[in-house]
């Protein structure tokens, strides 16, 4: 089973926020997901970004690949170098 960490977009149209979630590479973008770790909201200036980053370490460790978007936001976060 291929685990990615990756964004789950919620909100209304037009207003965009997003879960950062630890899901199965084969279920959809919106389906089910295996944990929760944190969320985004772009729309805020700056963006909020909120990430547990006990959490996050514990799931690339333990073999879970970021998209490339989780991936920057880790990074914004302190979380990944």
């Amino acid at each position: 089973m291929a685990v990615k960490m990756r964004l789950r977009r919620i909100g209304a149209k037009k207003a965009p926020f997003y879960r950062v979630i630890v899901a199965d590479s084969r279920s959809p973008r919106d389906g089910r997901f295996i944990e929760e770790i944190g969320y985004y909201n772009p729309l805020t200036d700056p963006a909020e970004i909120k990430i547990d980053a006990e959490k996050a370490k514990k799931w690339i460790s333990n073999g879970a690949q970021p998209t490339e978007t989780v991936r920057v936001l880790l990074k914004k976060s302190g979380i990944v170098d």
